[in-house]
């Protein structure tokens, strides 16, 4: 009886998606996604698969919102707002946590500025050779991914830092 109820919480859990969702990924800035403005992202063109990818606007340290348990960034209030009217399409995938590292079963960094954007949903990776095996095969990966997320998602965000990376922090005014 215990499983089944078990069994049934998991089921649920994984269905509600952001509802039971972990830590989002917060580095040194103090901000998800290292102080950039998500919803600029969206604005972008993206690159062909095995370009990189333009860097999204920093985010001003006025114009915040709240969050999945963190503090986004926002480079104008129009972009705040659109962020509120739906948080969920626009946050990063697995809490801001490094897709590729999902797929293999771990809670890793996202690097913002290695970053695309599949089914609009904005997904980063942690280094620029992550996204060469990443990019390899996204529906594959996403595949593994979103099995894994199941039981990595309840787990605490990466204390982990991104290698090689200096954040734009977000300005003040």
């Amino acid at each position: 009886m215990l499983k089944m109820i078990a069994l049934a919480l998991a089921f649920t859990a994984g269905m509600m998606g952001a509802a039971f969702a972990g830590e989002q990924y917060v580095d040194q800035t103090g901000f998800a996604v290292s102080g950039y403005d998500v919803v600029s992202y969206f604005d972008l063109p993206q690159s062909e698969v095995g370009q990189p990818q333009k860097v999204p606007l920093p985010g001003n340290a006025s114009i915040t919102a709240e969050y999945n348990g963190a503090r986004f960034a926002f480079a104008a209030e129009a972009n705040r707002d659109r962020f509120l009217a739906d948080p969920a399409a626009f946050a990063p995938q697995y809490d801001g946590h490094c897709a590729y590292g999902v797929s293999k079963g771990g809670k890793v960094p996202g690097n913002p500025t290695l970053w695309r954007i599949v089914d609009g949903k904005l997904y980063l990776n942690i280094t620029k050779n992550v996204v060469g095996f990443w990019e390899e095969d996204i529906p594959g990966n996403l595949k593994k991914s979103e099995k894994n997320w199941v039981g990595l998602e309840q787990q605490a965000a990466s204390t982990d830092k991104i290698p090689n990376f200096t954040s734009a922090a977000p300005v003040a005014n």
